[in-house]
């Protein structure tokens, strides 16, 4: 194994955010390999955001996004379980990147679970007009639907989003490196994204 050099450390903590140690760490594990020292780093991530899990989040901001044209704006809430993680300048940049991220991708929910059955229903009815028209029949059209519904998920939950500052990791990578970063537990409560003329 070659020797860590300060260049592959700087390279890991800007793909990363993770502490100099930490990249360190993950080199050595991994045998200088950054990308599997990434991987190493986010599966430490998703340990850290298990463990915490169960704590209570009391504290956390409401932050906004104006896109520059002012047609269009968010606000989000990121709950953190003290006030000194609130004021923590990290965690303040993750609210705006999440808020940024709704203005450019508007999910119709955080997590599966918390998109309207309306959508829904709506969504499937429309998959399975398409599915019948293309003359598949009954008892393939609803496996089809079903298919075409968690692609539907996949694409428009916040949680499942590729980040748009960085497609190779999903909003749950990002929130799970900022867990195991901050040493708190954090989630992202809930948003409201307005664009002029809609409702």
């Amino acid at each position: 194994m070659g020797k860590i050099s300060a260049q592959m450390v700087k390279q890991l903590r800007e793909k990363t955010g993770a502490g100099i140690m930490d990249c360190k760490e993950a080199l050595t594990e991994c045998g200088g390999d950054i990308n599997d020292a990434f991987d190493f780093l986010r599966k430490k991530g998703l340990a850290t955001a298990a463990k915490r899990a169960g704590r209570a989040m009391t504290e956390g901001i409401i932050q906004s996004y104006i896109h520059m044209d002012n047609k269009l704006g968010v606000l989000v809430e990121v709950n953190c379980e003290t006030d000194f993680v609130a004021k923590n300048d990290d965690f303040r940049q993750f609210a705006k990147n999440i808020a940024m991220h709704i203005a450019a991708t508007n999910p119709v929910g955080i997590r599966q679970e918390d998109v309207p059955k309306e959508i829904i229903d709506k969504e499937k009815e429309i998959y399975r007009e398409q599915v019948l028209e293309m003359g598949k029949p009954e008892q393939i059209a609803d496996k089809i639907v079903e298919g075409k519904l968690n692609k539907y998920l996949k694409e428009n939950c916040l949680m499942n989003q590729p980040y748009v500052r960085d497609p190779e990791i999903s909003i749950t990578d990002l929130l799970n490196e900022m867990i195991a970063k901050i040493g708190e537990n954090i989630t992202i409560r809930r948003f409201s994204r307005f664009k002029i003329g809609e409702l």
